[in-house]
């Protein structure tokens, strides 16, 4: 088995955070399929011997995969579809669903396993997509092409990541049963992951030495939040903003400090905006670097992203990313899995 290639394929790939997981598991990425030009930029940054497919899925056929193939087995399809409707945050905690067109994407994933074949599959996705009447169809679509799917929801803090994620993962096979790995491993902090970090002044890492500047008024209150995970809470009252006075505030977390031996929060697309949520450096008066935030998602140090592009958009791509340790260990079980059941 240690000498055979064990090919995959990443489908809505975003930066690479599940090619990084499933490359450091033993396989190989022949394609990745993504739509965004800046997610291409930082993928290419990192996979550079990856085939890379710039385009709308939906546009895609997979017959221009087949052909990449060139009659090799596909050992793994793996993908994220956006399913953004089915956030938490998109929904402010509310069961319905947000109507967005990228909610039916979970087919595309369907056409492609009915097209390629793969021996396994993976899908990672929100917790709220378990409910979807689509998600359900492309269920029973598996259940009926033989790869016997298993769904749980899992927090990735308990994988060894430093932070609180709940997420919905899919394994299939057609060689077999297989589960997800159940992870729990020991705890890891904010401390572990950033707390031995030079501050960006000090740093020759222009992905670290890159934060948030605030006005005046916004470092006031910055400043005045108590370390290691104080919050606007803990304010006088004069330093509240108007949403804070409302009841039933949807994000109670904004300006928020991490906490040195905890999980961070939910490393989202906000992730370099304390506005956004609890995104404040545990003790120093600034928001989370990218570099940090990376570090938090389980990236390795010296994982690159492109620094010619907005800071939003350089947030998207870290807060939309699969956990690279996260994707490692559910590759490396479906690595076993696959060892097990080819002779």
């Amino acid at each position: 088995m240690s000498k055979i290639k064990l090919n995959s394929i990443d489908l809505f790939s975003g930066c690479g955070g599940l090619t990084e997981g499933m490359h450091q598991a033993g396989f190989t990425t022949k394609v990745a399929v993504e739509i965004d030009s800046n997610a291409v930029k930082a993928y290419k940054l990192n996979h550079k011997k990856t085939k890379v497919i710039q385009d709308d899925i939906r546009n895609l056929d997979a017959s221009e995969i087949k052909k990449i193939l060139n009659g090799e087995t596909l050992h793994l399809l793996a993908g994220c579809p956006p399913c953004q409707g089915f956030s938490s945050i998109r929904r402010l905690n509310k069961k319905r669903s947000k109507r967005d067109s990228r909610n039916s994407l979970v087919l595309e994933f369907l056409r492609f396993v009915k097209e390629l074949k793969p021996l396994t599959i993976m899908m990672e996705n929100v917790p709220g997509l378990i409910n979807y009447s689509l998600f359900k169809k492309l269920f029973k679509e598996l259940v009926k092409l033989g790869y016997n799917p298993k769904v749980h929801i899992v927090n990735v803090r308990d994988y060894g990541i430093p932070q609180n994620r709940r997420r919905l993962i899919l394994v299939g096979s057609l060689l077999g049963d297989i589960d997800i790995d159940k992870g729990i491993i020991k705890k890891a902090t904010v401390r572990q992951k950033i707390g031995r970090l030079k501050g960006p002044q000090d740093s020759k890492d222009p992905l670290h030495k890159s934060f948030t500047n605030h006005s005046s008024r916004i470092m006031e209150r910055i400043k005045l939040t108590p370390h290691d995970g104080g919050s606007w809470k803990d304010l006088p009252e004069k330093y509240w903003l108007e949403c804070h006075k409302k009841n039933n505030v949807g994000f109670n977390d904004i300006y928020g400090r991490l906490r040195w031996d905890d999980y961070s929060s939910t490393i989202t697309g906000g992730c370099l905006n304390p506005s956004k949520g609890r995104f404040l450096h545990p003790e120093q008066d600034r928001a989370l670097t990218p570099r940090e935030a990376a570090l938090l998602q389980s990236f390795r140090k010296d994982y690159k992203f492109p620094l010619d592009i907005p800071k939003s958009s350089l947030a998207l791509l870290i807060g939309n990313a699969l956990p690279p340790k996260f994707s490692y260990i559910q590759s490396l079980n479906i690595r076993k899995h696959i060892k097990k059941n080819i002779a």
